[in-house]
């Protein structure tokens, strides 16, 4: 069943994700720009997860179907409603809305708190991301308190997106949250591919990595679980009614990786002496009864979007725009800076002599870059990925006339900016000389924030309702 987008009740037109899309389209390369904007609006109305969850979820008496199964709430005591993450608000709004007074209670631990988070049933706490805080470790505890006092007449719905490691912040026994804080700090900051970073905090936590799962189990309690998988590699999605039968990681779900994983980690990225002692002795030590769970088959989970999903409807966009479109991966990983050269390589190529394909075309790409920040006295000012990406991309798109570049954090928040990600093109490296804005001297010190924002180019969405890593469109026009 296919979604529609918001809609502005006073005006009966789509909702704008993108909040300063005037300002974006005010300069430079206006009609690239413009776009790469609306393929971008689009691809954001298709990807939330409100409307999913409403497109598969309905209340009929007791009778709660989802997808192609249901249940009888007549036979359950309570029903609790919990959920993490950074399209958490989203999610939890379109539950709270669809069981009303059915529910019992429900916890939402968010990233950033909206003007839409209104809810009839369900507690509101803003953690903390990237970095735990301890107002994330006050919600879990009183998480833990709900699920421990549940029993085999309860059912818990759980709603879960990327950002939920940090903000269902609640270390183990023995280890405090200052540990977790410097461990997801050390980590993020270490080179390592978020797959990696997980290995080491999920096994220093008493929620994730399956753990909340193993506690709800443990009570004799159900478990339904709605997630937005941001793990690079998984497969699109197909029906998303239809029960997934392998989900995995966060709070609710298995499981992959070890603590073999944690300790070949810390030693590939030369991390043991800049970690805290205690975790480092804590995961050198572990037996194996400290191992996370590895699958939970009486749970039953609904996965709404997936990385390739942002790809797949960005070139739908495209395509309804009549411009040809190419998804160059959604396996897109590295050192962000690095991979805004080679996509401003890629556009001369396309423009200069038609390879891979012929100009005018939409480029896309989905995954994850990182940015490699091994002493944080270098840092100047704020940033993320998809802000270095396109701030080093603007270094040679002055090359490709015409040519310009989205990327964005498709949560709404990249890095340490209140920004989504940047937009710019073939005239931005020269309006940031004109501005007196120095970009080498800005992505040396990780301040590519303050860069974009002084020419008018960081993208500004708020809470998006997905959670799919990064998006990148790229448009290049023919060479006039």
């Amino acid at each position: 069943m296919e979604e529609k987008g918001k809609t502005n009740c006073k005006t009966n037109q789509p909702r704008n994700v993108i909040k300063n899309k005037p300002e974006l389209l005010s300069h430079g390369a206006q009609e690239s720009r413009r776009i790469v904007l609306e393929i971008a609006e689009r691809t954001l109305r298709r990807l939330d997860s409100y409307e999913r969850i409403k497109s598969i979820t309905r209340l009929n008496g007791e009778i709660l179907q989802i997808g192609t199964k249901s249940w009888d709430l007549s036979e359950k005591r309570n029903i609790y409603l919990l959920g993490a993450g950074k399209a958490c608000n989203h999610m939890a709004r379109a539950l709270d809305e669809i069981l009303g007074d059915r529910l019992t209670r429900g916890i939402a631990i968010v990233k950033i708190a909206e003007e839409t988070d209104r809810f009839q049933k369900t507690e509101v706490i803003v953690g903390g991301h990237p970095l735990p805080n301890e107002e994330g470790l006050r919600a879990c505890r009183e998480i833990l308190k709900l699920v421990d006092q549940a029993g085999p007449e309860d059912l818990f719905l759980c709603v879960m997106s990327g950002g939920s490691s940090a903000l269902m912040s609640c270390p183990r026994e023995g280890l405090t949250l200052q540990d977790e804080i410097d461990t997801t700090d050390v980590m993020l900051k270490s080179g390592a591919g978020i797959f990696e970073v997980n290995a080491v905090r999920r096994h220093i936590s008493q929620m994730n990595g399956g753990m909340l799962a193993k506690r709800i189990g443990d009570r004799g309690a159900e478990l339904i679980g709605f997630g937005i998988s941001d793990a690079v590699g998984r497969p699109a999605t197909g029906e998303i009614g239809i029960p997934y039968p392998r989900y995995d990681s966060t709070p609710i779900g298995p499981d992959l990786t070890t603590l073999e994983d944690c300790r070949r980690v810390i030693r590939d990225y030369d991390v043991e002496d800049r970690l805290p002692r205690r975790v480092v002795d804590y995961l050198m030590s572990a037996g194996p009864e400290e191992e996370t769970p590895k699958a939970f088959p009486k749970n039953t989970y609904f996965l709404l979007n997936t990385v390739p999903d942002s790809c797949i409807y960005a070139k739908e966009a495209a395509e309804e725009l009549g411009i040809p479109a190419m998804i160059l991966t959604s396996f897109l990983e590295g050192e962000s800076r690095d991979a805004g050269t080679v996509f401003a390589s890629i556009a001369r190529e396309i423009q200069t002599f038609g390879n891979p394909v012929k100009p005018p075309c939409v480029i896309l790409s989905s995954g994850e870059v990182t940015t490699k920040i091994t002493d944080n006295s270098t840092i100047t000012g704020h940033g993320g990925p998809s802000q270095e990406m396109m701030l080093s991309f603007a270094l040679l798109a002055e090359k490709v006339p015409g040519a310009a570049m989205l990327s964005m954090d498709s949560e709404g928040t990249d890095g340490t900016s209140p920004a989504a990600g940047g937009l710019t093109d073939s005239e931005s490296f020269r309006r940031a000389r004109q501005s007196g804005v120095d970009a080498y001297q800005a992505l040396r010190g990780h301040a590519s924030y303050e860069a974009l924002s002084a020419i008018g180019d960081v993208v500004r969405t708020g809470n998006t309702g997905t959670n799919l890593c990064d998006l990148n469109i790229m448009y290049v026009p023919e060479k006039k």
